[in-house]
């Protein structure tokens, strides 16, 4: 159906491509809206305020905003002079495209099909299982829209049923992809293993994990770092890839940061997402459950770390997990270095004298390189962990929780174990998904081969 639907599509102006997803950022913003929001309740367990931000707003600015990017990017074009008439076409890529698409974003869920095909690309969508749902109205939203058969082909099912299938068609020209690092280093190897087949060499961007940290400086503000903590770690259940999961804490502050979180942690209400007051909800599933337990319990059995809050989880109704926040002394502790993928952050106390030595361990701990948050009010020393961290995340924030990256404002992407940082909701993402081609006319063009400084004197 999608390479059906190439040919049609591709030929269409670009005006036309944008104006199907310009109308449904219209409908989403308006009659679409609550039923985006609701589904994405119902189905991944968000609050009314996170489904809001994500599946009507961000899911809008995606559209609108990328439109743009791309009108702009047509509108590049390079230097001509009075003999030559230069010009830059801006091709979809020759085949189709896969979009694998994960559970905690209904924006990510849309934007990862959408993006390639407003470039003039058909593409197979495959949505998380666990988030079919709200998956299934952004699809009758583009529908609705006017968007033709074949563009966005909605495909729920099996992964590894769906890549046979695909990465074995010499049509495949892309690979746009948010989900576990493990998934995506099996794509991208099964892909290199499938190059004779195909006939152009695929596109791949992939946005994976992270652990992604906070690091306080002596002169944070205490309020605000805790909020920071707590925000960028609980919200959605720490169900983001860029929730704070590690956090490094100066001796000097810890005492009025424990104060601060022994007042505020009890306030935090877990439950139902229907009830608009309870700040957390469920952890998406069974398999999530049983993983986050794992490290809850792996903790109260260590000598090398204790928790402080939380640690309860109760899967009787829903899968429950309590907001935990851990301590150690070990920097290297398990939960300071694998992705958790929950609501669970955990606290190292470093010496003020060591804080060298702190940002190193920052640094280096990890693989995953997404998100990261420096607090401190000393601007000399914000600039020096800047500078100290700069490779340690591909979005950084200063005096602010990890997570809520803006279409438009904070282009999201990681480098190293953390995906191709191609940087959703940008120019450079777009950019991904054509094939440009450079046309040069010449406008007088010369008649004879010979060049003036062969003639003979």
């Amino acid at each position: 159906a999608a390479l059906d639907a190439k040919k049609e599509w591709e030929a269409l102006s670009w005006e036309n491509r944008l104006s199907i997803f310009l109308k449904a950022a219209k409908m989403l913003s308006t009659h679409y809206r609550s039923t985006l929001n609701a589904a994405t309740m119902l189905s991944q367990s968000k609050t009314v305020y996170q489904a809001e931000i994500d599946s009507a707003c961000e899911l809008c600015d995606f559209f609108r905003f990328n439109s743009y990017f791309l009108s702009e990017i047509y509108r590049d074009q390079p230097i001509s002079d009075n003999t030559t008439w230069n010009r830059s076409i801006y091709r979809p890529l020759e085949g189709f495209v896969l979009a694998v698409t994960p559970f905690n974003f209904t924006s990510i869920a849309g934007n990862l099909p959408a993006a390639p095909a407003m470039t003039g690309n058909t593409v197979l969508w495959k949505p998380a299982s666990s988030s079919v749902y709200s998956s299934y109205f952004v699809m009758k939203l583009l529908m609705d829209a006017g968007l033709p058969p074949g563009v966005i082909n909605f495909v729920p099912g099996k992964g590894t049923l769906m890549g046979e299938l695909v990465f074995s068609n010499p049509d495949f020209a892309g690979l746009h992809y948010t989900g576990s690092t493990k998934v995506f280093k099996e794509m991208w190897k099964t892909i290199s293993e499938s190059l004779e087949q195909y006939k152009n060499y695929p596109r791949i961007v992939g946005e994976t994990g992270g652990k992604d940290f906070i690091f306080a400086h002596s002169s944070a503000n205490v309020k605000a770092l805790v909020t920071g903590l707590i925000r960028g770690a609980f919200e959605y259940q720490g169900q983001k890839c860029s929730a704070a999961s590690r956090a490094y804490i100066p001796s000097s502050l810890w005492e009025e940061v424990l104060t601060e979180l022994k007042a505020v942690m009890p306030t935090i209400k877990m439950g139902d997402v229907e009830n608009f007051t309870n700040f957390i909800g469920a952890v998406i599933d069974q398999e999530a459950f049983d993983k986050i337990k794992g490290y809850i319990d792996y903790t109260k059995k260590s000598k090398d770390a204790e928790i402080l809050f939380g640690g309860g989880y109760d899967d009787s109704k829903g899968y429950f997990v309590e907001p935990t926040i851990i301590q150690t002394g070990d920097p290297h502790f398990k939960t300071m270095e694998e992705e958790i993928f929950g609501p669970v952050l955990t606290i190292y106390i470093y010496e003020d004298i060591d804080f060298d030595v702190a940002l190193k361990l920052c640094d280096g701990t990890s693989g995953y390189a997404l998100t990261g948050a420096v607090f401190a009010q000393d601007r000399t020393v914000i600039e020096y962990m800047k500078n100290a961290l700069k490779h340690s995340a591909g979005n950084f924030y200063i005096n602010d929780k990890p997570t809520g990256a803006i279409v438009g404002q904070q282009p999201f992407g990681g480098s190293r174990l953390s995906g191709t940082n191609d940087k959703a909701g940008s120019k450079l993402n777009l950019m991904r998904w054509i094939s440009p081609q450079t046309v040069k006319e010449n406008l007088m063009p010369p008649e004879d081969y010979q060049y003036p400084f062969m003639e003979e004197e």
